[in-house]
């Protein structure tokens, strides 16, 4: 009996677990081959799944767990801004020789400000960020300061420091006196209680100016004196300035300054007197025209007078002249000198003479180096050419003395540092 074709069994009838048939043309598998080929299938349908709905699996939404993840790493990059202050707040002993400085991380700053107890203020700038600020200049010494700053988005910062107090100062005396009137070659003079090491830093830290504007130098003479000028006379009713920035300039190693002041004061008339020993007279001249015309004595053979130009640096109507001052032992010691005006630190003066007879004035010249006018004891005829020339000059007034047989004066030799060439006088700069 034959075997039916596998294609005409009823559905139902028992499949022949034994044998299987096949159409010609295809295949043979086995039970166990399909199920190990749809085994095969099982992983790679796993593995294409793993980045989807495998996340999904274990109750987790997948866009809801990236967005947590993503705001909690931006959380931790907002940070508060810090800002910090040198010298550090606190500090009672700070250092005055270097600016403040404030500084801010994770953050900007607005604002700054510093102000000390002595009602200065600190002005300074910012960097291109923002983040940090320089005050323009360092803070004075012995000065409490508080430092208001601000950064944006942050809680205003306050700090507080004390600088401390130099341990030696040095201080200038200047000539002339603050709001006082002068003649035409009165140079500001400045003298130091201390010796200058940094003359640079020293010069730089004194400015002196003119209205109407000239140019103004300055020239050392020694360690210890620092004189101003222009190139010629100042003009008639010029305003000067003198500005002192010294306060905690170091002058020498460990020595301050110690004075932050402006002082002015004016030049009056022009007037120029003239002496000429060989003549033996002088002539003075005020604003351009010849004001007066006196017989004069100067110094004789073995003292001779200083030749160049001077200027008048102190005033008496009376005064004592001794002559072991000068070096000259006890040649001379007379009281009550009428009228007289210092020309030289060294002594030289032009005054009034009671003592020697009127013939010696325009006569010869018989003094032991001064230059001298005819006058009277007491000092108060006001006839006589002693009483005359002091009562129309002024402190800072030029006596040229011309033909008197001595060496120009020194330039340091009083208030003479026109003596000097323009280009000599800037050479004794130190800037």
């Amino acid at each position: 009996m034959g075997v039916p074709e596998i294609s005409n069994r009823p559905e139902s009838a028992p499949r022949d677990p034994g044998r299987v048939r096949r159409r010609p043309g295809r295949p043979a598998w086995s039970r166990r081959g399909i199920l190990a080929a749809f085994g095969a299938a099982v992983p790679a349908l796993a593995l294409s799944g793993c980045g989807g709905p495998a996340g999904a699996a274990d109750g987790k939404d997948a866009t809801a767990t990236g967005a947590t993840g993503a705001g909690a790493k931006a959380k931790t990059q907002v940070r508060t801004p810090t800002v910090t202050v040198s010298p550090a707040d606190g500090t009672k002993r700070a250092g005055f020789t270097a600016p403040v400085v404030v500084s801010v991380t994770d953050g900007t700053l607005s604002s700054v400000e510093v102000s000390g107890n002595d009602g200065s203020t600190l002005a300074g700038s910012f960097n291109d960020g923002r983040t940090r600020w320089t005050s323009a200049r360092n803070p004075y010494s012995g000065t409490k300061y508080t430092v208001t700053a601000k950064a944006a988005g942050a809680a205003e910062h306050t700090a507080t420091f004390v600088t401390k107090s130099p341990g030696e100062t040095f201080a200038g005396y200047f000539t002339p006196e603050a709001n006082s009137t002068s003649g035409v070659g009165m140079p500001v003079s400045i003298n130091f209680t201390q010796a200058v090491k940094d003359r640079a830093a020293v010069e730089k830290a004194i400015t002196v100016t003119a209205e109407p504007a000239v140019e103004v130098v300055g020239h050392w003479f020694g360690n210890t004196r620092l004189d101003f000028r222009p190139a010629r006379y100042w003009a008639a009713g010029t305003k000067i300035t003198l500005s002192l920035r010294l306060k905690d300039v170091e002058g020498t190693d460990g020595v301050y300054g110690v004075q932050s002041k402006d002082v002015t004061f004016r030049i009056g008339r022009r007037q120029v007197s003239t002496v000429d020993l060989a003549k033996k007279t002088m002539t003075v001249e005020r604003d351009g025209s010849t004001l007066a015309s006196y017989p004069v004595s100067g110094g004789a053979a073995d003292h001779t007078t200083w030749s160049g130009i001077m200027v008048i640096s102190e005033r008496f109507k009376e005064t004592r002249m001794e002559s072991s001052t000068v070096g000259l032992g006890d040649e001379y010691d007379i009281a009550d000198v009428p009228h007289a005006q210092r020309l030289t630190t060294s002594g030289t003066f032009i005054h009034g003479n009671y003592w020697a007879a009127a013939s010696v004035f325009g006569g010869s010249n018989t003094s032991h180096g001064c230059v001298g006018l005819h006058d009277t004891k007491g000092a108060n005829d006001s006839s006589v050419p002693g009483y005359r020339f002091y009562e129309s000059s002024m402190l800072g007034d030029v006596v040229v003395v011309e033909n008197s047989g001595e060496r120009t004066v020194e330039a340091s030799n009083g208030l003479n540092g026109w003596n000097l060439s323009w280009a000599d006088w800037k050479a004794g700069s130190a800037l």
